[in-house]
């Protein structure tokens, strides 16, 4: 059970459902520290509270389309203490891959239709918070389309399923125990990946979250 209390801001301009979440996350131990509807509202709060987590809507006012994705990449830019976790009923792959340009630590992108319980919700939150990754695996696939399509294509099945779980921020152990195979043999798929990506170990470069963003950092179609 996770026992530490969140300080989160929640970036939504629909006053019901920020309501909602607000009194939701509350029961859940999350203590929501300043809501916002606006993108520079957004900001304002963030700067003042420096919270664990940020979640923010892609469309917000006044013209719907990315302000709140833009606030996002700002905060990553700015404050990148906070984590931040995209909430939102658009998939929208060329903004998971603004977001993701800098690094997937402390990152989410998550679905509004296909979060069925809280405690998903509350999961991810933390997650984040504490330098994870949460992606729904709709947005991952979205994101395997594009970019570097052809070295994604040359992965087997297998290899390709264990890089969507990278992807979805999952360990070694969390993805054996889902595909019901070892751990050693999750650790050959990975190696297979980094060879044909092209990523070579070095003593700085973190060839996981490389391996990942491969296939992220020319997608923006």
């Amino acid at each position: 059970m996770i026992n530490k209390h969140l300080r989160v801001v929640l970036a939504e301009d629909s006053v019901v459902l920020r309501d909602g979440m607000v009194e939701l996350l509350g029961a859940r131990g999350c203590d929501v520290v300043a809501t916002a509807g606006t993108a520079p509202e957004l900001l304002a709060a963030v700067a003042e509270h420096r919270p664990d987590v940020a979640v923010v809507d892609v469309r917000m006012p006044p013209t719907h389309t990315d302000e709140g994705i833009r606030a996002a990449v700002e905060i990553r830019a700015t404050t990148p203490g906070v984590g931040i976790l995209v909430f939102s009923q658009h998939v929208g792959p060329a903004w998971a891959t603004r977001l993701l340009a800098a690094g997937s630590a402390g990152v989410g992108y998550l679905l509004k239709e296909r979060v069925a319980r809280t405690s998903e919700f509350v999961d991810a939150l933390h997650r984040v918070a504490e330098g994870g990754t949460a992606l729904d695996p709709e947005v991952v696939t979205q994101l395997l389309r594009g970019g570097q399509r052809s070295r994604v294509d040359a992965l087997t099945p297998r290899e390709r399923e264990v890089l969507e779980l990278m992807a979805q921020g999952r360990s070694n152990r969390s993805i054996a125990g889902l595909l019901t195979v070892s751990e050693r043999a999750v650790e050959k798929h990975v190696a297979a990946v980094f060879t044909k990506f092209g990523l070579h170990a070095t003593d700085t470069d973190n060839r996981r979250v490389k391996a990942v963003l491969t296939y992220l950092a020319e997608n923006g179609s």
